[in-house]
């Protein structure tokens, strides 16, 4: 290697080392969430002083989700027109994109089906990520359906089931279903203005 070269790799590596010295999170007016070595924006803060990438990664999959099962929520959420954002958000709420998820109660899968429930939607295996994201969006659906497309009323009742938010006739006083509701409804906030948050635009 010529001395050129060498001094070329050295200063690359001091600009690239540098870079990832000082991560920045920052908001724009809208409410929308970007990440940048430089802050520009007045609401910015410090999100990561690590030196290795591997750290920020990991911290931008915690706050937005596991990017595996986009293709198939994209598919699924044209078939039953439902938002694809919505979807994600509940899926994170209900397993944190862990497919081989049982709930206490027996519940299944990414987007946690009761036994009964995937029986119903003909969910032959919950543990089969698109049959259990077909199948959960496919009830969210009839839920949106059956309460008028409140998509408040439709996750009270994805959680403590229709019957329960039909005689409350509103969210029913059940601590676990208001924070679901809250829960979310603030995931799919994030899903829908950060701008690394999937376009969902690919095509089936």
């Amino acid at each position: 290697m010529n001395l050129s070269l060498a001094l070329a790799c050295i200063i690359f590596f001091i600009c690239q080392t540098n870079a990832l010295a000082a991560i920045y999170v920052c908001k724009d007016s809208k409410g929308r969430v970007n990440f940048t070595n430089v802050p520009s924006l007045p609401d910015c803060k410090v999100f990561s002083k690590k030196k290795r990438g591997g750290n920020f990664l990991n911290s931008a999959r915690k706050i937005h989700g596991s990017g595996k099962y986009d293709k198939d929520i994209t598919q699924v959420s044209k078939r039953y027109n439902v938002d694809p954002h919505l979807i994600k958000a509940i899926i994170k709420a209900e397993s944190d994109f862990n497919h081989r998820a049982v709930s206490k109660k027996g519940a299944q899968g990414l987007m946690q089906l009761m036994p009964e429930t995937a029986r119903e939607l003909r969910v032959f295996n919950p543990f089969n990520p698109r049959e259990n994201i077909d199948g959960g969006t496919r009830y969210f659906r009839y839920l949106l359906d059956t309460f008028g497309g409140d998509i408040k009323l439709s996750l009270a009742a994805y959680n403590a089931g229709p019957g329960k938010v039909q005689r409350a006739n509103g969210i029913p006083s059940i601590p676990e279903t208001i924070r679901y509701v809250k829960k979310v409804l603030k995931q799919y906030r994030v899903y829908k203005t950060s701008v690394i948050s999937p376009s969902y635009s690919q095509k089936d």
